[in-house]
């Protein structure tokens, strides 16, 4: 692989998380297409891209400020969540399962830039 990001698990894993916000997304009503939705998808990606753009063998420090940014992209698309389930946009299995999936990206973040 050309890339290091690209062998991270945790990057792949927010890859596939943010492929699942923006499937959820797109079952929000049609006056949030502007506002939640899109604050949930930027977010999202914004884990995703944090993360590789802070593996491109720049001094550890600085990955570990991008993998910081990453995190809190990742609890801003949790909060999100909070927001859908209030306004009955999402189910509560749907929150559960996303809330547990991001619970998880987050460990693995915050493991990955502990251990730099």
């Amino acid at each position: 692989m050309a890339f290091r990001f690209e062998d991270l698990k945790v990057w792949n894993n927010a890859v596939d998380l943010s492929n699942e916000v923006d499937k959820l997304a797109k079952q929000f009503p049609i006056e949030e297409r502007f506002s939640l939705a899109s604050q949930i998808k930027r977010a999202a990606d914004s884990v995703v891209l944090n993360i590789a753009e802070g593996s491109t063998g720049q001094s550890k420090p600085e990955f570990r400020r991008f993998l910081s940014i990453a995190l809190r992209s990742a609890i801003e698309v949790v909060a999100c969540l909070f927001l859908a389930i209030k306004r009955n946009y999402i189910s509560q299995e749907i929150f559960k399962q996303m809330y547990d999936n991001y619970e998880t990206l987050c460990k693995m973040i915050t493991k990955l830039r502990d251990s730099l």
